[in-house]
């Protein structure tokens, strides 16, 4: 079972997590206090892309912890790898 084991990487997605519990709180305040039903849905909204943001931040992360168990740390640090898990970045931000 792969675990998220770069702290950097551990700090970013706690960060992320943190900032859209606060956004949920946000909203069910607004919810509490009668906000309109058109600002609630913004907030939901944003709060979803936290999240998708995060997800996705996750999953790139397993994707590279996965890929350094498989294959030499030399191959890891070339520029064909790096531009593959930025490619591989970009057509997952688009599935959501």
């Amino acid at each position: 079972m792969t675990v998220l084991t770069n702290e950097t990487a551990r700090t970013d997605v706690i960060n992320r997590l943190r900032r859209a519990e606060g956004q949920l709180r946000g909203v069910q305040r607004m919810v509490e206090e009668g906000e309109s039903c058109l600002k609630i849905s913004q907030q939901l909204s944003a709060v979803r892309k936290a999240l998708d943001s995060t997800y996705l931040r996750m999953t790139l992360c397993y994707m590279e912890q996965e890929l350094q168990q498989q294959i030499p740390a030399e191959q890891m640090q070339t520029p064909a790898m790096e531009s593959l898990l930025k490619d591989m970045e970009g057509l997952l931000a688009r599935i959501g």
